[in-house]
């Protein structure tokens, strides 16, 4: 594990590791969990994908996820209303870097980050209870693919720790480090605009990162108090009776 990269080499990877691959120009990053035998169960864009991408992929026209869409015999195209699909490991990572989400790690390190969606201070689960979560999800669903309130980091954490956010006295998918650094920026950025009228461009610069780093923290679940532990079999009922 590095300060400055999550990267892995496929040789290390174990049943129940929540890994993930940088897409163009490393503008976000795909998450899934890695089952075992070069399997990745992962959530997508409902049906939208084959083996790996989302729809920024389609946007961005990302050609390697193309070419593994057209060349791939071991990966099926997801069904229309289902959005976890099971892919090799080559079309999940569409030709992207391999790297390997943190759990449990310090406060220092997670702060270190310069940006969301590669570590988080919750606790991972045993690796047989998170493939079988993983699994479970692939036959049952999990729920509408949102791209900022449930998406495949939502769900890969989820495996990892079985933890959600609780919002209005219901359960909600949630604590996307990825959704909440792109929020958490754009907020921290904001409100220090008027600091501009009584400071210099390095202080406003520092006020922003370190506004943006609190934040950040204040979001992980690792932390958040607002956070419940859901047992699969629940959660699947609770999404089967939206």
């Amino acid at each position: 594990m590095g300060v400055f990269s999550n990267r892995v080499d496929r040789e290390s990877l174990k049943a129940g590791d929540h890994i993930y691959s940088w897409r163009t120009a490393y503008i976000y990053a795909h998450h899934g969990i890695y089952v075992g035998e070069d399997r990745v169960i992962h959530f997508t864009q409902r049906g939208q994908e084959v083996g790996n991408g989302t729809l920024v992929d389609r946007l961005l026209a990302c050609s390697s996820s193309a070419r593994f869409r057209v060349l791939c015999l071991n990966c099926t195209p997801p069904d229309e209303d289902h959005g976890v699909v099971s892919s090799c490991l080559d079309c999940f990572l569409a030709g992207g870097v391999l790297c390997r989400f943190e759990y449990a790690v310090t406060t220092a390190f997670f702060l270190a980050q310069a940006r969301g969606g590669t570590c988080t201070l919750a606790v991972a689960d045993p690796d047989d209870v998170v493939v079988h979560r993983a699994r479970y999800l692939l036959t049952k669903g999990f729920g509408d693919y949102n791209i900022s309130k449930n998406n495949c980091e939502h769900f890969a954490t989820y495996c990892k720790t079985g933890l959600l956010v609780v919002s209005r006295n219901n359960w909600s998918c949630g604590g996307s480090g990825q959704a909440a650094s792109i929020k958490l920026g754009r907020f921290a950025a904001v409100m220090s605009i008027p600091l501009r009228i009584v400071t210099n461009v390095p202080v406003l610069v520092a006020t922003t990162a370190v506004r943006y780093c609190v934040d950040r923290y204040a979001e992980d679940i690792g932390v958040r108090k607002d956070v419940v532990k859901v047992s699969v079999e629940d959660l699947t009922e609770e999404l089967a009776a939206l």
